[in-house]
């Protein structure tokens, strides 16, 4: 039975992370990059598929604590058996050339017996490496494009296609295992000296944590999940990724299962407000550049994600060999949803430059051109069916928070021309903010419901309208957007959270899955802005108990489980905890300035 999904832990090194679980193991990690496959596939499938276990022998009967140093992504693990107690330290320096994991086993008391279980398997546990030793004693395992060299204080042996050691460390020892990735025809690497490494490690992201400026009643909170959205960014462009894993159901044994390794355009306008109100300008100004490069081009071919560094083609396939995490397949890589066409991303873009000259980031002279350029495609196109903010694979069909996006991007280029004395037809622009606006309220609105529905002529109801009073289409007073808060509470809401929208076949896929966090938190902005704050504060509170006992998120949850379900840790729903924080403890938090654009 694979662990629980809040049972696993992240380290990272701002390139790439792996999930490490409650019980010593290294279950998922893909090198060098977030979306390179998988050298630890454990996750999806077994021990078998690769993973590093370090732990306790016998730890099962051990009773385990772990937690973060303060401020960092430093993990230490505490297992207490009959012999004694152990800690192990988990990090991933912050990169030189390559990603290393460093690993220290520190005795506390007593003296514990230890096992290490290294299964290296490349390409997502498909590929066995060859091993052997180097000149310095490190094992060294390749195969095709990678090799991994493994350096520890202890000997290890071959056993069953797998690395194995056991020792004793009593209290007092600390013993270092440093596992380093390279390109299999580079040279080999110096082993890295793992104090000093975690010592650096430590004092990287205490110096990055310390700049957090939120100091509101949630700040732990907020913190760790700013902590968080470092992790998942890609330091060589900025770019942040939805999630670090692939495959991961929305529903325990479903199919719902989808590769989140990438950048999504649709999460820009909330992560900027995240990072610039957490004090990370830098980080904000960073993932707006790559905004920029990775939807250069023709306008009519803007892609709803793109990869780390704005790569295109994200061909989505199954990898057969993998069962699947709890047997839910198929195991997706890629992402066929890139040659969608979602017309709320155009307004998310829009806005979001918008939102960055708001702020004080310095802009960028390609900018505006570049919004032009997607306005003026937007013009033929708004009127078109497209597939909508959930990526559904069923046909097209006239969303209605796609139609509500569109407003947005007009809107937006209004107030750039009125206040940033940018230029551009701005009558024209008006006319077709009031064309979109019109259009929305006669065709979306449905008066069986007294609510907003998912799609024109539609009867289901969606979370995402709970956004319209957020980007100021509809004034939260307004007796429509009450009727559609009250439908969603009534139709959506599944023992205290949202849920996207019912999925009872008509997005052409099987149906079931957990409440989804983001939409919980955009409930609760919904009540902050109707003044309804007590019932925004204790929603918001129930959503921050999910966490982890380390902070974190994933996609969704399964109420009827009580598990966290979907791709984890989830940038959507750690930058839905930041701005909601935001909305409860500021007079202008952002649903309130968005709002105001």
């Amino acid at each position: 039975m694979p662990l629980r999904i809040e049972d696993y832990a992240l380290v990272g090194d701002t390139q790439t992370v792996a999930l490490v679980g409650r019980d010593g193991s290294f279950d998922w990690m893909c090198v060098p990059r977030f979306d390179s496959g998988a050298c630890f596939a454990a996750l999806l499938g077994g021990p078998e598929h690769g993973r590093w276990l370090i732990a306790p022998q016998g730890a099962d009967l051990a009773r385990t604590t772990r937690s973060y140093r303060d401020g960092t992504l430093v993990l230490e693990t505490t297992f207490t058996t009959p012999e004694g107690r152990v800690k192990v330290i988990d990090c991933m320096p912050p990169r030189d050339r390559t990603p290393d994991v460093v690993r220290i086993v520190e005795g506390l008391d007593g003296a514990v017996p230890m096992r290490m279980e290294l299964v290296a398997r490349f390409d997502y546990g498909s590929v066995l490496p060859w091993v052997r030793r180097t000149p310095d004693r490190r094992l060294r395992f390749i195969a095709g494009a990678d090799s991994l060299y493994l350096h520890t204080d202890f000997e290890t042996h071959g056993e069953n296609l797998t690395t194995v050691a056991d020792f004793t460390v009593r209290a007092g020892q600390r013993l270092h295992a440093v596992l380093s990735w390279q390109a299999s025809h580079e040279e080999l690497p110096p082993p890295p000296d793992a104090e000093k490494a975690l010592a650096d490690t430590e004092a990287w992201w205490r110096e990055w944590s310390c700049r957090c400026s939120y100091e509101g009643p949630y700040r732990d909170a907020v913190c760790s999940s700013l902590l968080v959205l470092k992790a998942l960014t890609y330091a060589p462009t900025g770019g942040i990724v939805a999630a670090p894993t692939m495959s991961l159901p929305e529903r325990l044994g479903g199919t719902r299962n989808w590769d989140y390794r990438y950048c999504w355009l649709r999460d820009a306008t909330f992560t900027l407000y995240a990072l610039t109100l957490g004090g990370y300008e830098a980080e904000a100004a960073a993932w707006r550049d790559w905004l920029l490069r990775a939807i250069a081009g023709d306008p009519a071919k803007l892609q709803i994600m793109y990869g780390l560094g704005g790569e295109r083609r994200i061909a989505e396939y199954e990898l057969d060999w993998l069962p699947g995490y709890a047997g839910s397949r198929p195991v997706r890589a890629g992402n066929a949803a890139v040659g969608q066409l979602q017309l709320d991303v155009y307004g998310e873009v829009i806005d979001a430059l918008f939102q960055t000259r708001r702020a004080g980031i310095p802009p960028d002279p390609a900018s505006w051109n570049v919004e032009r350029a997607l306005l003026d495609f937007l013009e033929g196109a708004w009127q078109k069916p497209d597939d909508g903010i959930w990526e559904t694979r069923g046909p097209r069909q006239h969303f209605t928070h796609s139609k509500v996006m569109t407003w947005v991007a007009f809107d937006r280029a209004v107030k750039s021309v009125e206040h940033a004395r940018l230029p551009g037809p701005v009558d024209r622009w008006r006319a077709l903010r009031d064309q979109i606006h019109a259009d929305v309220c006669a065709h979306g609105w449905n008066a069986n419901k007294r609510a907003f529905t998912q799609a024109y002529g539609s009867e289901h109801l969606d979370a995402s309208l709970l956004l319209m009073p957020q980007v100021g289409f509809l004034p939260v007073q307004d007796a429509r957007v009450i009727g559609t808060i009250a439908a969603i509470e009534r139709e959506l809401v599944k023992e205290g959270f949202v849920q996207r929208y019912p999925t009872r076949g008509q997005d052409g896929l099987p149906p079931g899955e957990g409440v989804f966090l983001a939409c919980s938190f955009w409930l609760a902005d919904c009540y902050a802005l109707s003044d309804r704050t007590d019932e925004a504060r204790q929603l918001f509170e129930r959503l921050i108990a999910l966490r982890n006992d380390l902070g974190l998120l994933s996609e969704e949850f399964d109420p009827a489980s009580k598990r966290l379900v979907g791709n984890f840790p989830q940038a959507f729903s750690h930058v839905g905890l930041v701005n909601t924080a935001h909305n409860l403890s500021a007079q202008t938090g952002p649903a309130l300035h968005r709002r105001q654009s």
